[in-house]
Parts: C-alpha cells; sequence; structure tokens
C-alpha cells in the first residue's frame, strides 16, 4: 500500500511533493539531512519504505531516524521493510497458500469470518516448477509416464545421424514432426547440413522439412502431461485465484517465476491510489535477488516469512552493511555473462559477505546490459549476500524502453528516481555514496569458467578443465573429489545404444542441458549458444545420441528470439529441443537415461557427467547415477556436449571429426562477440515482449479449461494424495503459552557440516523404497504416480516423510550415505521418519546436531516444517545459512550455536546422550542457554534469536499461530 494511514495523520506528511503528472510521493529529500545524499542507494529504498509506512506500530519514527543513522546503526539496529508484493513459485506456493486455506479453517473454528484471511500485499504466484521432461528431442522418446519414473518399455529412439525409413512428415498431430523417423533430413539424405540455411526466420520451422509448424510437438506433449500430473495441484492453485483477494495466478507453461518477474511483472516504480514509490518485492526463492538488476530492490524469503508478509507484516532485518563493489576494466571479447558472474561471486564469496547488502558502482557498471546484471544478481545466495543492488541508470531506462514501457511511463519513472535520488551515472564518482567497505573487481581479468563438479563456488578454468577432472578423480571423496583408483582410471566400457556401439569412461557427458532462465537469461548468452550450434552443424559435426539434451527456455520469449535469430533448428538437431516452459532439469525432473547407459556408469563405476547453464548442480541431484556436474554457459555445454566429455583441452583437442575425416576444433565454431551483438540488435526487439504479453493474456487452453471449487474455506478432499490440510493450527488457543523447556531429548540425526537444503527436503523424484513411497503406496498408487517431493509439497504426510529423505544424507549414526538414523532406544537402524514417528509416539522430544553452514541452499519452508511435524524441538550446529535459521525460527524451531571453538567433537558427544536445554521465561536475542546431557556434562550455546520479534514467533510457537492469534 502507497499510505497506511490516512495523509493528514502521517507522521511524515510534511514530506510529501507532487511530480509534473500530478502523483505525490514522499520526498527523503525534504529532511533537509545531508546523510541521506550518503546512503546507498538500496538503504535509499528501505528508508523510502520505512517513511511511507510509518504508522507507529509495525513501523516507528525511529526506525526511520536508525536507517537515516544508517553509518553509526549498521549491523546494530533492527528495522522493519514492506515491500510492494510478494513473489511465489509453485513449489513453494502451495504450501503457503494450503496455509493460508488452513489458517481460514482455524479461524472460522473460533467463529472469525474465514474471508477475512487474504494476502494484504499484492501476491504473484508463477505455476511454473511442475514441468518433468517425459518427451525430448522431437521424436517421442518415452511412453506417457505420470509419475515421471521409467515407464515400461521405453524406448529411447534412434540415433541422431542414423538413416531410417520414412515416416510422419511435418503438418502431423500437432503440426510436429519425429526427426528419428525422418529419411529425408540433412543428417540421413546425404545432404550437407548447411542447407539448412535456407529456412525462414518465421513462423517456427522444422528444420529437417522446411515447413511451418505452431508449436514443436514436445513442448505440448510436455505440457499436457505436466497438466494431468498435477491436475489436484492445479485445481486447488485455481481456487487460489478467485477465493482469494491479491492474488495474480501465472498459469502453466507461460515462462519461468524469475523470466516472468523480469519481464512481466517488474515495474521499478509503482503506483497506488495516486502515491508513487519504487517496486520491491520478497520471493520464496533464493534467487529472486535477479530482480536487483534492474534497480528494483528484492531478496528471498522462506514461505512463512513471505505468508507474514502476504498478511500485512513488515520483513523484519538488522540493518545491513552495504559492500560497494567497484566494477572496472574492459570486458574480455570471449567472456559471457555466465563467466563474469562465476568470477564475481568468487571474489565475493572469499570477501566474506554473508548476510551484507552488495551494491554495484563504478565506470565498468555502464558496460554492463541490463540482462547482463540480471545474470549477475541472479548468483547473490552463492556468495550469501542478501542483495546484489545494481542501481537505475540510462542502461536500465534503455532496456525498459525494449520492454513496451510507453514513453509516459519510462518519464514517469525517470523524474521520480531523479526526483528521490535513486538514479545512478556510474560515470560520475561524486554521486558515488558511502559504503561499509569497497571491493574493486577488473572486468578485463575474468576469463571462461564453468563451476563444479559438486558445487557452484568451485570454478574450474575452461582451459584447465581436463587437468581439473583428472585431479577429481585423484582426490579423496570430498568437495571436488572421487578417489577412483589409478588402475581404473582410464576404464572403458562399450555397449550398444540404437544398434550402434559406443564406449563410456570417466568424464563421459551425459546429460547436457541448456536453461535460459536465472543466470543464463541474457539472450546474448543464449544466442551465442545458438549461433555455435549453427556452425557446429554447418561444419559436419553430431552430438551422441545417448546424451539426455535438452533446452529449456525460461519464457516464449526466449524461443521466440532463437527462432527469429534463426537458430532454433541447429539447436533441434543437435538433439536440444525445446522441452516447456519451467523448471526441469535443476530441480531433478530429468527424464531417465537410456537404461544401456546407466548399465553402463554402474558396472564401470564411472564418474559420469552432466552439463547445464543452470544454477544448482549439487551432487546427485540430475540423476543419481551422475556423480559430477558442472554449471557452465550455454555455449559451453553445446561444446561439451558436441565433445562428449568434459575431459578436453579445448585449445589443443578437436571438438569432432567430420565425415570427411576433418578436426574441428571450438575456436573454429565458436562466435565473435560482434556477430552476437549484431544478432542481437537485430533480432531481439520489443516484439517479444509483446509475445509474452499475448501468452499471458491467452492463457493455457488446458488451464483454462480446469474446474474448481467455488466456496470461501477449502473442501479438503480426504483422498487426495496432493492437497491436505495440514496440522500447524491443531490445538490453536487464543493465549500464549510460556516457554517449555527441552528434557531428556534424543538426537534424531548427527550431521556434519555443509548440510544443505537438498539433504533436508529433496525437491526431486520419489524414490521407491522410501518412506514417502510407502505412504504413496498405501493409498493404492502406483510408482509411475509418485511424482516428485516439489509437486506434492501441498501434501503434510508426503513431505514430513520426505524429510531427510535424500540419499546423499551423511549421518554420523549410519557412517554411509542415505535416509536412514538410529533408534537409540532399540539400537534399530530406520528411515528417518520411522525413527521420528517412534519417538514422537514414546513422547519424547528431538534434536539435531550438526557442523558448519547447516541448511545451505536455496529456501523451501519445508526444510523447517519438516522437522517440527517430526517432532525436533533444536538444532545445535556450529553455523547456520542464515535464511534458514530465520525458517527455523519462524516453524517455533530453536536454532542453537555452539560458542566459538566448540563443537560436538570438541566436547566430546557421542549424539546417543539424552538432552535437557532450559528455556527462561524471559528469552532475549542471543541469549546463552545451559544444555546439560545424560552422560553429566554440560555446554553453553547461544540462542540464534537476531530480534525481539524473533523471540515473540518462537513463544508463539512459530509465525504462522503467531499470525493467526492476531486475527483471533
Amino acid at each position: 500500500m502507497a499510505l497506511t494511514s490516512p495523509v493528514e495523520e502521517h507522521p511524515y506528511s510534511h514530506l510529501i511533493d507532487t511530480l509534473k503528472d500530478g502523483n505525490k510521493f514522499f520526498s527523503p529529500q525534504k529532511l533537509n539531512d545531508p546523510r541521506y545524499d550518503q546512503l546507498p542507494l538500496s538503504i535509499r529504498v528501505l528508508l523510502e519504505a520505512a517513511i511511507r509506512n510509518c504508522d507507529g506500530f509495525y513501523t516507528k519514527e525511529e526506525d526511520v531516524q536508525n536507517i537515516l543513522d544508517w553509518q553509526q546503526q549498521q549491523n546494530r539496529a533492527e528495522v522493519p521493510f514492506s515491500p510492494a508484493r510478494v513473489l511465489l513459485q509453485d513449489f513453494t506456493g502451495i504450501p503457503a497458500m494450503v496455509d493460508l486455506a488452513a489458517m481460514r479453517d482455524a479461524v472460522a473454528k473460533h467463529g472469525v469470518d474465514p474471508s477475512l484471511v487474504n494476502p494484504k500485499c499484492p501476491t504473484d504466484l508463477i505455476v511454473d516448477h511442475s514441468l518433468q521432461i517425459d518427451y525430448s528431442k522431437c521424436a517421442i522418446q518415452n511412453a506417457p509416464n505420470p509419475g515421471g519414473g521409467d515407464g515400461p518399455n521405453q524406448s529411447q529412439g534412434p540415433s541422431r545421424s542414423t538413416p531410417s525409413r520414412r515416416g510422419s512428415q511435418c503438418g502431423g498431430q500437432r503440426g510436429s514432426c519425429s526427426k528419428a523417423a525422418c529419411s529425408d533430413s540433412p543428417a540421413s539424405s546425404g545432404r550437407p547440413a548447411a542447407s539448412v540455411q535456407q529456412i525462414e526466420n518465421t513462423p517456427l520451422l522444422c528444420p529437417f522439412h522446411l515447413q511451418p509448424v505452431s508449436e514443436t510437438e514436445t513442448a505440448l506433449k510436455n505440457q499436457e502431461m505436466e497438466l494431468i500430473r498435477n491436475k489436484e495441484r492445479l485445481q486447488f492453485f485455481k481456487w487460489c485465484s478467485k477465493a482469494f483477494k491479491n492474488v495474480n495466478m501465472v498459469p502453466p507453461d507461460i515462462g519461468a517465476v524469475h523470466q516472468m518477474n523480469l519481464e512481466y511483472l517488474s515495474r521499478v516504480v509503482q503506483v497506488t491510489d495516486g502515491f508513487i514509490y519504487p517496486d520491491s518485492v520478497v520471493g520464496t526463492d533464493s534467487h529472486t535477488t535477479m530482480i536487483n538488476g534492474l534497480g528494483i530492490l528484492g531478496w528471498g524469503v522462506g514461505g512463512i516469512e513471505s505468508e507474514a508478509v502476504m498478511l500485512g507484516q513488515p520483513v523484519s532485518l538488522t540493518l545491513p552493511q552495504v559492500v560497494g563493489c567497484k566494477l572496472v576494466g574492459s570486458i574480455n571479447p570471449l567472456t559471457t555473462s555466465i563467466d563474469i558472474v562465476l568470477g564475481i561471486t568468487k571474489h565475493l564469496r572469499q570477501a566474506g559477505i554473508a548476510g551484507k547488502f552488495v551494491e554495484f558502482f563504478g565506470p565498468g557498471v555502464s558496460q554492463l546490459s541490463a540482462p547482463d546484471r540480471t545474470t549477475i544478481a541472479n548468483m547473490c545466495p552463492e556468495y550469501n549476500a542478501t542483495v546484489s543492488f545494481f542501481p537505475v541508470d540510462q542502461v536500465t531506462l534503455k532496456h525498459f524502453k525494449k520492454t513496451n514501457f510507453t514513453q509516459e511511463k519510462l518519464e514517469l519513472l525517470e523524474s521520480y528516481m531523479k526526483a528521490v535520488k535513486l538514479f545512478r551515472i556510474y560515470e560520475d564518482p561524486s554521486e558515488d555514496p558511502q559504503y561499509s567497505e569497497v571491493i574493486e573487481i577488473n572486468l578485463s581479468s575474468i576469463m571462461p569458467y564453468v563451476s563444479g563438479p559438486k558445487r557452484p563456488q568451485d570454478r574450474v578454468a575452461v582451459s584447465s578443465m581436463k587437468e581439473d577432472f583428472q585431479s577429481c578423480l585423484d582426490e579423496k571423496v570430498g568437495f571436488k573429489g572421487f578417489h577412483i583408483a589409478k588402475e581404473k582410471q582410464d576404464t572403458r566400457v562399450p555397449f550398444l545404444h540404437c544398434g550402434q556401439e559406443y564406449q563410456l569412461s570417466h568424464g563421459s557427458v551425459v546429460i547436457a542441458a541448456v536453461i535460459s532462465c536465472t543466470n543464463n537469461c541474457n539472450p546474448s548468452v543464449m544466442l551465442t549458444a545458438g549461433l555455435l550450434a549453427k556452425k557446429a552443424v554447418e561444419a559436419g559435426l553430431v552430438v551422441k545420441p545417448y546424451i539426455r539434451t535438452s533446452l529449456a527456455p525460461g519464457s516464449g520469449m526466449v524461443t521466440h528470439y532463437l527462432n527469429t535469430s534463426g537458430v532454433l533448428p541447429y539447436f533441434s538437431q543437435l538433439g536440444f529441443e525445446v522441452i516447456g516452459y519451467g523448471c526441469a532439469t535443476c530441480v531433478g525432473n530429468t527424464a531417465p537415461l537410456p537404461e544401456a547407459v546407466v548399465d553402463v556408469i554402474k558396472q564401470g563405476d564411472l564418474v559420469a557427467c552432466g552439463v547445464l547453464s543452470g544454477n544448482r548442480h549439487f551432487e546427485g541431484r540430475l540423476c543419481d547415477c551422475v556423480r559430477a556436474n558442472y554449471l557452465a554457459s550455454p555455449p559451453l555445454v553445446v561444446a561439451y556436449a558436441l565433445a562428449g566429455t568434459v575431459g578436453i583441452d579445448f585449445e589443443k583437442e578437436p571438438l569432432g571429426v567430420t565425415s570427411e575425416g576433418k578436426e574441428v576444433y571450438l575456436c573454429d565454431i565458436w562466435p565473435t562477440r560482434e556477430e552476437v551483438q549484431q544478432t542481437e540488435e537485430d533480432r531481439v526487439i520489443s516484439s517479444i515482449f509483446k509475445d509474452l504479453r499475448g501468452r499471458m493474456e491467452k492463457g493455457n487452453m488446458l488451464w483454462n479449461n480446469i474446474e474448481c471449487p467455488d466456496s470461501v474455506v477449502f473442501p479438503w478432499d480426504h483422498k487426495s494424495t496432493y492437497i491436505r490440510s495440514p496440522s500447524f493450527f491443531s490445538k490453536l488457543s487464543i493465549e500464549v503459552p510460556p516457554p517449555q523447556s527441552i528434557e531428556s531429548a534424543h538426537v534424531l540425526l548427527f550431521l556434519g557440516n555443509k548440510v544443505t537444503t537438498d539433504h533436508i527436503s529433496p525437491a526431486g523424484s520419489i524414490a521407491r523404497v522410501s518412506a514417502a513411497a510407502k505412504y504413496l503406496l498405501s493409498k493404492r498408487l502406483t510408482p509411475r504416480e509418485f511424482n516428485s517431493y516439489g509437486a506434492r509439497r501441498g501434501n503434510d504426510a508426503v513431505m514430513t516423510r520426505g524429510t531427510f529423505a535424500s540419499i546423499k544424507l551423511q549421518n554420523r549414526f549410519i557412517g554411509k550415505p542415505g535416509p536412514k538414523t538410529l533408534h537409540i532406544p532399540s539400537g534399530q537402524t530406520l528411515d528417518v521418519f520411522e525413527a521420528a514417528d517412534r519417538y514422537q509416539r514414546d513422547g519424547i522430544p528431538l534434536i539435531i546436531l550438526a557442523g558448519k553452514d547447516y541448511g545451505s541452499g536455496n529456501s523451501r519452508d519445508w526444510v523447517a516444517k519438516g522437522p517440527y511435524l517430526l517432532g525436533v524441538r533444536a538444532v545445535i550446529a556450529e553455523s547456520f545459512e542464515k535464511l534458514h535459521k530465520n525458517q527455523l525460527v519462524g516453524m517455533g524451531i530453536i536454532p542453537l550455536q555452539f560458542l566459538p571453538g566448540e563443537n560436538a567433537d570438541s566436547l566430546e558427544l557421542s549424539g546417543k546422550e539424552r538432552f535437557t536445554i532450559t528455556l527462561p521465561d524471559s528469552l532475549s536475542p542471543r541469549q546463552q542457554l545451559t544444555v546439560k546431557t545424560s552422560q553429566e556434562k554440560s555446554f553453553f550455546v547461544t540462542a540464534l534469536f537476531d530480534t525481539e520479534k524473533d523471540v515473540i514467533f518462537f513463544r508463539h510457537g512459530g509465525l504462522l499461530r503467531y499470525v493467526a492469534r492476531t486475527l483471533l
């Protein structure tokens, strides 16, 4: 809202000013305080929001003064921030909406009108995380499989380059063709591949028949399967869009959440009730920071925090330090945006800026386009900063002119941003504000890199990739090592695929995914990949047919500019077929690899590789049998797919050999920066944004036809395995109970360092032998119908059983990876859920012991909700990821930190003791508490409540119960 109280009662009404067009705004300039001009621009956004929303309750005049006095109050004062909107994607959005639906039930039981439960803050929910790759590479390779597992008699399709009998032509079902069934394609007819150059740019053409098609069969069939598989969830979403006020629902297959936020939802400025103010957002995904690249302040929060904002609560944060990142130097012509982002990521991670704001300045910023900036801002969570902010400048305005902002809107944007000094001229050092510290990065020093094989922060220079992978084979098992015996490192295992013999070895690429959302949304990066594919086809190169290739555009806009630039057919010919719009490979929704490939990997104990241009690649995330995964720019994904291995030196070894025996090197086909820029200027025009808006207005036919209930409270279907009313509000009393000490608790899990959110709450497929699988089987579902954990986040029974169900979980009680733990009273090894269930039935509270960086990774509220429903009361760790720590507090679980220099080992804890943690009635932030064990040991821990509001949430039993009580 623009105002939280009438103008005449507002404590800062004297700061209201008016623009030439008549829009009013709060002008911090009228404070006549010289400190304002010295504030970082990101802090100025916080200040404006505090002034505008000052109501004496959630936001006080003291908060405004603390922000204005940022130089002295940073890292000290707690301040509120009320963002302009909330952004949800369906994986994390569905539990938020389920909780609101359950809250309607809870308040109704106390006689309160349930229709009062609505988001007060405008909320956008993008349904984009449901997509799975059932079909790929134009030829339909997999039988329809609603469960996402192995379907019966799956065929992997013939080789891309193997001739086969004439089959269906373009203009068949949905106007598409089957590449593998064509005998007159360039690859099978003997015609040179370069003949594909004769295609027209528009409309979309089949690269093998040169005839128009309306949309690829691949994408349409994946969309159809998505809607079939997720019908219950989508019905619930549609009910939400009708039942709740202030909710905007973006249907499936329109675009990925971050891409939609950039292209469709971003405003830079908002206008409400005649008042203009900066656009800002919090989202249920850690990569919400991508929007910072457009000068819009935003960051990721947990689902329960976002629910509080939706219900009118401000975000509470300790006034942050702001690191000024000064960019100087010129960009190397061969360096892509992904190279720049990984270079900056590593530099900032080494600088130790966890929990701080980063704001970019310096003459180098002007060289970065708006997509470049959003690419850099996307990786903000990887160096643990809260935001990565690029203030608005002329480049930003030029970008929005491309996106069909009207001239009137552009003039309004510019005049307002200049009036409140939120507009930058980066070349003018006199405008530079004061920062907590300054880090300088020379852009000319950044060269092409990839990241992996297990973590995004482990960068590898492309020129050193072959040697680095070899060292990974040698090293002990860890963040980079696989510990393969010397005598087995040259293992080569032959196998047959579609009647032809191939070989796999360590380093062989079996998954190659070109993804254009988040860190690769930049058109220049995708165009580089497309032009590389074009030159590869023209040179006669092919990708081996057993490699699981896919092209997942972040939105229809990307497909549009790839098509209009003429490169899409070349992607297709190499096997990179558009599989649909949404998150797939990054969240583990890759279609199963060919059985022959899986068998060979297991037979040779091979370290097979996946290469993707996404942002997540933890070990086993893409596929259980693929141990090494690398993040790379889209053109390098294509290059490694062509090479078939990561064990290659591009400077000295050829990508491949043509049918004529000619060796082709990467430098022979890599497009120049000038080629890419010219193509982008000629093809990436405002029409692509018109296309997106057209898709939004038209919607999705299958979505439009979905029926949903018409009621104030949701009619829960007790037979549903997707949507269940959670038990968070059971026994909700109006009175706040006093804190209860934790008496004689057992340790559920004894964990080490770097436990990620993937370990705590997996998002991928549901293993057939897991506790969640047993539950679904009891509901008479077949394994093919299991779907994924992400898709079933609206079912607390599935998600509780899926908590700590990762096959990579390292529990010191067990000594080997897997979702098992020791039930200490019986001495039995059980599934984590089964052990927790036994403890709860016996009335025994639970805690978790962990090492450093507990809860690192992207935000998911089930990483806190799941442990809460398992009966976990506290987590004692050496350190926590800040976002996850906040999520634990929001669910009423105490995050306790060992004192500096202490850990479970130094305290000689076996984990088999029973633990008592006494909680005083007067809890306070950062209070030290005493932990006593059944072995008569005692030690101190710090309760990581950062603010008084954290303590209040904990006393209420979590944020959800606090919000419900405020309504009662």
